[in-house]
C-alpha cells in the first residue's frame, strides 16, 4: 500500500502518519511502528528517503532501495497469531524476517540512537496509523549485548519488561508509560504488536544507549509517508515540537488504507480514513459508487464500507479539510 507523495515534498525531513491494512507479507498493511524511542524504520524514513543522513541508514537504501523507508509502518507479518519466536529467524528481528526489510537487520553500532536513563520511568509513544485492538510488549537486550553481531532471540530477555493490553489512542499515538530496566551503554528495545482482532501483528527495533550523552540523537517525528520517488520540493512547512520529543513537520497529517487490499466487483471494501490534526473532507475513487464519499458527521478517522462498482485497478484518495491528501489504490477483478 503506498500513500501520496504530496506532503513528502514540502520537506526533506518529513515525517510520519500513514496508511494500513492488507492480507499477506509482501503486501503493504502498514499500521504504525514505534515512535518514541523511533524505530530504524521510523528513523531512515525521517532523514528523507532519498537522502538518508547516517551511514546506518544509507546502507539500508543500498540493500533494499527507498521504498522501506517509505512504508515505515508496514513491518509486519499477517499470520503471526503470536508465534513470534517460530517464524522469525535469528538475525532477522528488525525486519520480521521480511526480505524487503532487511536493510533494518544490519548488525552494526552506529544507528541513531535514543539517550535513555537506566530504570527510569519513560513514556512510550507508538505511532498507530490503523488503530487495532491488541497488545504490545516490549523486550530489551540483555547486558552484553553487541550491537556488531546479528540480533538473536537470546539476545533478548525472555520476558518482556513491559506489557499492555489496548493501550490508550492520544493524538494518533498509543501511548504506555513504563519502568525502563537498568542497563548501561548501548542497546536495543524490540517491540511486539499482537492484534487481537486479526492473526496480523507489527514489529519494531528502536536503538537506545543508556548512561551515556548521545549528541545525534534519533528524531521522534510525525507527518505523512508518501509513494513515488523523487519529488520536486515547493515549501518548508514550519517545524514544531512534537509529543514525545524531537521535531516533526506540523500540518502534515493524512493517511488511508484498504481491507480487502483487493476485491471482487460487488464486494463491500472498509476504508480506513485518516487526518490526524484535521478532519476527513471526503474519500474518493472511481472504484466506489458513488465515486465520491463524505462523512455525514466531522472526523478525524473515518471508516466507511464502500462498494466495489467496477473491475481494474483505481486510485482510492483521501482528502483532508487542512489540504492534506493520501492515496493508495484498489484492484477490483
Amino acid at each position: 500500500m503506498q500513500i501520496n507523495r504530496k506532503a513528502f515534498v514540502a520537506t526533506t525531513l518529513a515525517a510520519p502518519t500513514l496508511l494500513v491494512l492488507a492480507v499477506a507479507p509482501g503486501t503493504a498493511s502498514a499500521h504504525g511502528t514505534m515512535s518514541n524511542p523511533p524505530s530504524r524504520a521510523m528513523v531512515c524514513y525521517s532523514e528523507g528517503p532519498e537522502s538518508p543522513k547516517s551511514a546506518a541508514c544509507k546502507q539500508a537504501v543500498a540493500i533494499g532501495g527507498t521504498q522501506p523507508l517509505y512504508d515505515w509502518n508496514e513491518v509486519n507479518i499477517a499470520d503471526a497469531a503470536g508465534r513470534h519466536r517460530e517464524i522469525i529467524p535469528d538475525g532477522k528481528l528488525c525486519s520480521a524476517g521480511r526480505d524487503k526489510y532487511r536493510g533494518f537487520d544490519q548488525a552494526r553500532a552506529d544507528w541513531p540512537a535514543t539517550t535513555m536513563a537506566s530504570g527510569a520511568s519513560h513514556t512510550f509513544k507508538y505511532r498507530a496509523t490503523a488503530p487495532h485492538k491488541g497488545a504490545f510488549e516490549l523486550y530489551i537486550t540483555k547486558d552484553g549485548y553487541d550491537p556488531a553481531k546479528p540480533l538473536k532471540w537470546s539476545d533478548l530477555e525472555a520476558k518482556p519488561f513491559h506489557t499492555v493490553q489496548n493501550p490508550v489512542v492520544a493524538d494518533g499515538f498509543y501511548t504506555m508509560a513504563a519502568k525502563l530496566p537498568a542497563r548501561q551503554g548501548r542497546h536495543l528495545i524490540y517491540a511486539v504488536w499482537q492484534r487481537s482482532d486479526s492473526p496480523e501483528a507489527f514489529y519494531s527495533c528502536s536503538d537506545v544507549v543508556f548512561g551515556q550523552s548521545n549528541p545525534s540523537p534519533a528524531p521522534s517525528p510525525t507527518g505523512t509517508p508518501t509513494a513515488t520517488p523523487k519529488p520536486t520540493p515547493t515549501a518548508t512547512p514550519t517545524a514544531t515540537q512534537q509529543p514525545g520529543g524531537g521535531s516533526g513537520t506540523a500540518g502534515i497529517n493524512a493517511g488511508v488504507g484498504l481491507s480487502p487490499a483487493t476485491a471482487k466487483v460487488g464486494q463491500q471494501v472498509k476504508v480506513t480514513a485518516l487526518c490526524g490534526g484535521s478532519q476527513v473532507r471526503q474519500v474518493a475513487s472511481n472504484a466506489f459508487t458513488p465515486a465520491r464519499n463524505r462523512p455525514g458527521t466531522p472526523a478525524a478517522i473515518w471508516t466507511p464500507s464502500l462498494k466495489a462498482a467496477r473491475a481494474g485497478t483505481f486510485a482510492v484518495t483521501v482528502s483532508c479539510a487542512n489540504g492534506s491528501v493520501a492515496r493508495t489504490s484498489l484492484t477490483v477483478a
